[in-house]
């Protein structure tokens, strides 16, 4: 199969991985509008090419927290990635570290963080936490990811309880029997999310701050109001996301709501957009927005399932090129 566009990848994926790895990957809450919305609302923006620019040269690197990286694209924080490939996170930070850009390894991760930073030493690395019920367990974790060299922290604050996805609920779905939520083995029963704690509020962001030196990045920001809060609780960076459309649905798509976040923030904190990003013309769209850079979600993982770090390298050279191009016919 000639691997042309993102979409051809999801194509594989949904024809080879097993019907309840698909079906955890890409749902969405409720009637999926949101997950759905996220993809459909790029489509309805349009450029204003510009004529006779010179676009011989063009320089397509960036700096996100004082970090260059090699194009404004990231491996958004996702789950259980050994549902994709056997290597899991290993694979997807040494994919990330060939392209020379961000990982954000999630909590719910297969592989440990210790596991990760072996797999791909010196390459750029975040942390995305929940805060659970167990504060010492989520104070252990960021001690750890600190201590193993990782540059920032992304506090998901979209989540105080699961939203409900119906083909998982369908489904039954659980982590097989060999796979495990390695950073947090023994905390709880995996995929209850039972010790997610509802109550976190601002001020637990002031709470995160005291455990550590690292930059903290709140994903999840859809409005004004939250921005500003966000930027007063003294965060580093936004990450606007609905969860892939995982959490609420009939929010909005993260490119409408980027625009919102980004007149409240004033460019006082960076701000990064996921959710819907499937061509290298939709990173150009969000950075015309005001987006620093952009993460993506299901596509690394439908790379992952293609041909492990190979295939995820290949999803990013594809949308390396596309925004080269977009960039270029767009002046």
């Amino acid at each position: 199969m000639s691997m042309v566009c993102l979409s051809d990848f999801e194509a594989y994926a949904k024809k080879y991985l097993p019907k309840i790895a698909w079906d955890y990957f890409a749902a969405g809450a409720d009637d999926c509008t949101t997950r759905d919305e996220n993809i459909l609302a790029y489509k309805r923006i349009h450029f204003r090419p510009r004529m006779l620019r010179d676009v011989s040269m063009m320089d397509i690197r960036t700096k996100i927290l004082g970090s260059e990286i090699s194009f404004p694209v990231g491996i958004a924080p996702t789950g259980f990635h050994q549902l994709a490939w056997p290597d899991g996170e290993k694979s997807t930070a040494r994919a990330a570290r060939a392209m020379d850009i961000c990982y954000i390894a999630s909590t719910y991760s297969t592989c440990s963080l210790e596991e990760i930073s072996m797999a791909a030493p010196g390459g750029l690395r975040w942390f995305q936490l929940y805060i659970h019920r167990n504060r010492a367990a989520s104070q252990q974790l960021v001690r750890r990811a600190e201590a193993l060299g990782f540059q920032a922290l992304v506090l998901t604050v979209d989540l105080p309880y699961t939203g409900k996805r119906r083909d998982d609920v369908r489904n039954g779905f659980r982590l097989p029997p060999h796979m495990k939520v390695k950073n947090l083995e023994g905390a709880f029963e995996v995929c209850k999310m039972s010790l997610l704690d509802p109550s976190v509020t601002w001020n637990d962001v002031y709470w995160l701050q005291s455990l550590t030196r690292l930059p903290i990045i709140i994903k999840g920001i859809l409005t004004g109001e939250d921005a500003a809060l966000a930027v007063k609780h003294g965060v580093q960076g936004i990450i606007v996301s609905n969860h892939g459309g995982r959490q609420l649905d009939e929010g909005p798509a993260t490119i409408d709501a980027l625009v919102e976040v980004v007149e409240a923030v004033r460019g006082r904190v960076e701000v990064y957009v996921d959710g819907g990003i499937r061509k290298g013309s939709d990173v150009l769209k969000a950075l015309a927005l005001g987006a620093k850079c952009v993460f993506i979600g299901r596509p690394a993982l439908w790379g992952l399932a293609y041909k492990g770090e190979e295939g995820l390298q290949d999803v990013l050279r594809i949308l390396q090129d596309e925004f080269r191009l977009s960039m270029a016919l767009a002046g």
